[in-house]
């Protein structure tokens, strides 16, 4: 597999599986990898009429959010209100495509006031419940791209949920031809070990006042082969408010910084600043597998008072450190591969990490122009712009 412009390839790696590496030098912001989600589905929680009406909505297509005031919005014309679309496009191609009669009535059934799944305790499940209906959704409108799904990775494993989860779905979507694509238990127990290890959040705008929460998520194919690391290489933007095409749910990866050929490509799966006890428990609760990257190995003989320390020091300001300081850590951040000491993401954190109170963000250049690096930092999370030779 490689990407538009030939950047990255797909290679085995030992004891990685399937990893994207460069296939020529790589420029600091360079754009290795744009990838349009297979399905979307909501995570937003599900709420009374009351306090839906005073709730952010999104775009139940595109899920851009829309304005109260908004004179494009329309509804859904089986499920009224439950289901509002940006403009009258969006709802035109997602009638044909992932809001189709199957999904939709599914979606009123499973949204219905008796549904198991409105308690607040439940939400988890409703989500995955959302998924499962895209999938299957999916699996008629695109056979191709269901196929897809299920060749990315995740080992079903049967369980308690799974089979709850199945037998809900199995109540609220009653098209005959399911049987034909065979829904299984077994196969809703692939598809929910596929929607859990591969799953990308679009995440809502970034509020300092609030916790950051998912307003979907997305099955991207070629971005799922991005591998972790606790000090990436490269990260992920999306544009889903401020993009004006109908490709504002795509995703874009970047690389942090310059890169040679043959250098494996890695996101972070969640934001750089989280400590080591809480990265390997996210890692193995969330993805099966335990983290022995070079910051983790560093990090795995520290007390708990050297990672407050570490964690106070994502907060300090360049301006704490003298121009020699700076001047050393403006060096090409291969050095980093050369020189192992005591504190390897130092040279990071004040590099590539965003310095907004709450933000914790993840810092990329802008796309190179005419083969220039670009000075100005974009962060990831909070869309901040800053030149990094100030």
């Amino acid at each position: 597999m490689s990407n538009d412009n030939d950047s990255i390839k797909m290679v085995e790696i030992e004891n990685k599986g399937r990893s994207l590496v460069s296939t020529r030098p790589l420029k600091a912001g360079e754009i290795v990898l744009r990838d349009s989600p297979i399905l979307l589905y909501s995570a937003v929680p599900h709420a009374s009429a009351a306090a839906a009406a005073a709730a952010v909505n999104y775009c139940s297509h595109c899920f851009r959010s829309i304005s109260p005031n908004s004179a494009t919005t329309v509804s859904c014309p089986n499920c009224s209100t439950a289901s509002l679309f940006c403009t009258p496009q969006c709802q035109s191609v997602s009638l044909s495509s992932s809001h189709t009669p199957f999904a939709c009535q599914a979606l009123i059934r499973l949204h219905a006031a008796d549904s198991p799944l409105l308690q607040p305790h439940h939400h988890d499940h409703l989500v995955q419940a959302r998924f499962l209906v895209a999938a299957y959704n999916l699996a008629m409108v695109s056979p191709s791209q269901f196929q897809t799904l299920l060749s990315l990775q995740g080992e079903p494993f049967p369980d308690d949920a799974s089979v709850f989860l199945h037998l809900v779905i199995s109540t609220v979507c009653q098209f005959s031809n399911l049987q034909q694509l065979g829904f299984s238990e077994e196969l809703t127990a692939a598809l929910l070990a596929k929607d859990k290890l591969n799953a990308f959040g679009l995440m809502e705008a970034f509020d300092r006042n609030k916790e950051r929460s998912v307003r979907a998520y997305g099955i991207y194919p070629r971005a799922s082969f991005f591998n972790h690391d606790c000090l990436p290489n490269a990260c992920r933007f999306d544009y889903v408010d401020s993009a004006t095409d109908f490709h504002n749910t795509d995703i874009v990866v970047r690389v942090i910084h310059n890169l040679p050929s043959g250098r494996e490509i890695c996101l972070s799966y969640f934001p750089v600043n989280l400590q080591y006890s809480e990265r390997q428990q996210r890692l193995k609760e969330d993805y099966g597998f335990v983290c022995d990257c070079d910051r983790c190995k560093v990090e795995a003989n520290w007390s708990d008072n050297e990672e407050e320390l570490e964690g106070e020091m994502d907060h300090d300001d360049d301006e704490d450190m003298d121009d020699d300081e700076g001047a050393d850590l403006e060096t090409n951040a291969d050095q980093m591969d050369k020189e192992k000491v005591d504190f390897p993401h130092a040279y990071f954190f004040m590099n590539y990490m965003c310095s907004r109170d709450y933000c914790g963000g993840t810092l990329a250049p802008l796309p190179p122009v005419d083969a220039r690096p670009s000075t100005v930092m974009e962060c990831n999370v909070c869309s901040n712009l800053s030149n990094n030779e100030d």
